[in-house]
């Protein structure tokens, strides 16, 4: 008989015991969505960022079979230099890679999962999945978004990855009672771009506004919650620039024939190449961003509970 144990880092549980705050950091981005050595300084710099700000932060993944909730810098370090050998797992590849003792990346879905099930309410990443383009055709739909629905977990990003359908993305979540907040903003963010042109379920200007939110939704039994901050104008991408760049990767991926899970990673590294970096540079400033309001909200969220 399997028994699935969670392996806590000891400054992740003793943060927990005492209702410290803690943010849950992803390690896909650092197997799969930044290049070497770019990967393994953005978590680096985002863990620290969590820590300047008064929070303890987790990055999961699953290591050697046991799902773990805080990683060590060589576990770190050793998912940077893997790349694309290390499992790519969401929710539904965690057993698989459970039982068969395998290191594994989590994605936005599995890290929520994973995040919720130790205690954890606040997980930073880039931006989160959705619809994909010709999902009509297709039916690409990120993981990300039913795990949202269910999850009661504040995902701190800057909105959805911009190669995706934004408005039917955004319809989804609707249909799904996942709230979209703005932060600082009312149009919902584009990832790499500023604005989508697509109007939030929301606005806070506040870490203790969207703790306050957040409470509320909580108490009322409500799941998983977008909370979406623009990346900063100094690395945006500029809007037709940026389609430029994504027709011509999307060429590439339908002449590789790339589907499924393996579409995302392959878009944001032939993006990297057609922008010169420039894509790679604005994914790792808006993560280390991202984690930094994190762990104002986790900070907001505890002092909350004490009042």
């Amino acid at each position: 008989m399997t028994s699935v144990r969670i392996d806590l880092a000891p400054e992740v549980s003793d943060a927990l015991l005492a209702r410290r705050p803690v943010v849950a950091l992803e390690s896909t981005l650092i197997a799969h969505g930044l290049p070497w050595p770019l990967n393994h300084e953005t978590v680096a710099e985002a863990e620290a960022v969590v820590r300047e700000e008064g929070a303890v932060p987790a990055t999961i993944a699953v290591w050697e079979g046991t799902p773990t909730v805080g990683l060590s810098a060589s576990q770190q370090e050793i998912l940077a230099r893997g790349g694309n050998v290390v499992l790519k797992a969401s929710c539904r590849d965690l057993a698989f890679a459970i039982t068969r003792s395998l290191t594994a990346a989590t994605t936005v879905a599995a890290t929520m999962h994973l995040a919720h099930r130790v205690g954890i309410r606040v997980f930073a990443t880039g931006g989160i999945g959705g619809v994909h383009r010709g999902a009509v055709e297709t039916g690409d739909v990120s993981a990300d978004l039913p795990e949202l629905a269910r999850t009661p977990v504040a995902v701190v990003c800057a909105g959805a990855k911009s190669i995706l359908d934004l408005p039917r993305t955004l319809e989804l979540l609707e249909t799904l009672g996942v709230p979209v907040v703005g932060y600082g903003t009312s149009e919902f963010p584009a990832f790499y771009l500023c604005g989508s042109g697509e109007p939030v379920h929301a606005r806070v200007d506040t870490p203790e506004e969207a703790a306050d939110l957040l409470s509320a939704h909580w108490e009322l039994g409500g799941a998983g919650t977008v909370l979406a901050q623009p990346v900063a104008t100094d690395v945006a991408l500029d809007p037709e620039e940026w389609e430029a760049a994504l027709r011509e990767a999307e060429r590439r991926a339908a002449r590789a024939g790339v589907r499924g899970k393996d579409v995302t990673p392959f878009l944001l590294a032939r993006l990297a190449e057609v922008t010169g970096g420039r894509t790679s540079r604005a994914n790792r400033a808006l993560i280390v961003a991202n984690a930094r309001l994190a762990a104002r909200l986790a900070k907001a969220l505890c002092e909350r509970e004490k009042n």
